[in-house]
């Protein structure tokens, strides 16, 4: 993830009692839900953030975000194709061929990176990530009952989206012809667990997360 998403976090105001972050300049922080709480450890009630700590605590969060937010747009477009059966303005049904394989392409080189590189660093750490350190880059393929449960997502995510992109390129090259009802089936079979881990991650990721593991110091010297 690139350093230059620094320049969108905006400015935020810690978390009152681990509830919602509050929004300023237009960027949104990552609220604490039940989902996201159950995987902070359970220890003694920490004192508030000051705005300067949220920001590094939450970083990571903010930079995520800015990825899976790219996600869930190209995913709302193809799927809302597919459930309209209408092109979106200015596509052609080429352009929007072209649209699944990017998201397709763009997803598969992101979530290398963090199985590679990402996630064994929170892994030393954080044993929501641990077992991520010996999972096969860029092969998505642990077997059952070994991985973590966002390792457990990347899984079923690819699953789908490989006959997903099959279906693409057949009809890119004419082999198959393209129907919108059956994209949509294409898609329905991951979309679900990609969603889910989009939002799960970025909560993972959350500020109220990463102070119970990583000191300010130490946030600070993650080279992401």
């Amino acid at each position: 993830m690139d350093n230059k998403l620094d320049s969108a976090q905006g400015e935020y105001l810690p978390p009152v009692g681990g509830g919602e972050v509050e929004r300023i300049d237009g960027v949104e922080g990552t609220k604490q839900t039940k989902s996201a709480a159950a995987s902070v450890p359970v220890g003694p009630e920490l004192p508030p953030l000051t705005a300067d700590q949220f920001r590094v605590y939450n970083r990571l969060a903010v930079q995520m975000e800015y990825f899976h937010d790219h996600f869930r747009k190209t995913w709302t477009t193809l799927h809302t194709a597919a459930t309209t059966r209408r092109l979106p303005p200015r596509l052609t049904t080429r352009t929007l061929l072209d649209e699944g394989l990017h998201l397709v392409r763009y997803l598969t080189a992101h979530h290398d990176i963090e199985e590679s590189y990402l996630y064994p660093i929170l892994a030393r750490k954080m044993p929501q990530f641990r077992d991520a350190v010996s999972s096969p880059s860029s092969k998505h393929n642990k077997k059952k009952g070994t991985e973590c449960e966002l390792i457990r997502q990347h899984r079923m995510i690819h699953e789908g989206m490989d006959d997903f992109e099959a279906y693409l390129r057949a009809c890119k090259d004419k082999t198959e012809e393209f129907d919108f009802d059956v994209l949509r089936e294409k898609m329905d079979t991951w979309g679900e667990v990609l969603l889910k881990h989009l939002d799960e991650e970025v909560k993972e990721l959350g500020a109220e997360t990463m102070r119970r593991y990583w000191t300010v110091d130490e946030m600070r010297s993650i080279p992401i």
